[in-house]
């Protein structure tokens, strides 16, 4: 049997002559422009929302329309990245006691300390006040601020930027919260957990693979650090 395709009504182009001369929506000729499937959403009701919802979620690549993703800072400065989402995998632990335990990948510390060997400084920005947050970011060996008011985090991030005197455009921001999306406007690249909300992945210069808390941090370590090889 001949291949069978599905009209999915994504994009119609049509000339301006077949429209007003020969009274047609389709015109003599008709070429089909093939879809990748994942990227083909046919919603009619509210179950079909929550499946491609759903797809959205597991970290499919879309952008915000009018929106062009920018490339990697060709100097990269400084790393700046969330917590909770990003260097954890957003879960956390309770005890009958209170106390509350997160998971991290063991990983990104090695390449977080090979990047700042060559100059690129890395920093935690996070809205959480749990302490963990600083235990965590010694253990990593890098500075953490903490406790930052949830619609606070870009205003934090231009006065630190300030302080240390580095240029906007030389930082990138890892977030994977709506909290973080002022931050990556501020940021020359932002990037996105593979996990990351839907609005983040859309808003992000990048979306990695790995999802936060699970490599995603040394994902984009070895990233730059490519960056910085090929530039020597």
């Amino acid at each position: 049997l001949p291949p069978v395709y599905w009209q999915t009504g994504h994009i119609d182009a049509i000339r301006i002559a077949t429209i007003s001369e020969k009274k047609s929506l389709t015109g003599d000729v008709i070429y089909p422009l093939v879809i990748d499937p994942k990227y083909t959403v046919d919603i009619d009701n509210l179950s079909d929302w929550a499946k491609y919802e759903a797809v959205i979620y597991s970290g499919l690549e879309v952008v915000s329309p009018g929106k062009a993703r920018r490339t990697m800072p060709e100097i990269v400065k400084m790393i700046i990245c969330d917590f909770d989402g990003v260097v954890t995998d957003n879960l956390v632990l309770t005890d009958e006691n209170g106390k509350e335990t997160v998971s991290a990948s063991r990983s990104d510390s090695m390449h977080i300390k090979t990047l700042r060997e060559k100059g690129v400084e890395v920093m935690i920005l996070s809205s959480e006040p749990n302490p963990v947050v600083k235990a965590r970011a010694k253990k990593m060996g890098v500075e953490a601020i903490h406790g930052v008011g949830m619609q606070d985090k870009g205003r934090v991030m231009r006065e630190v930027l300030e302080q240390k005197k580095v240029r906007a455009e030389d930082v990138i921001y890892i977030g994977n919260d709506l909290n973080d999306l002022p931050c990556f406007e501020i940021a020359g690249w932002s990037v996105a957990v593979a996990d990351a909300y839907p609005e983040v992945i859309r808003a992000a210069d990048c979306v990695l693979t790995k999802p936060g808390g699970r490599g995603a941090v040394r994902e984009l370590c070895e990233m730059v650090l490519k960056r910085i090889e090929n530039r020597e």
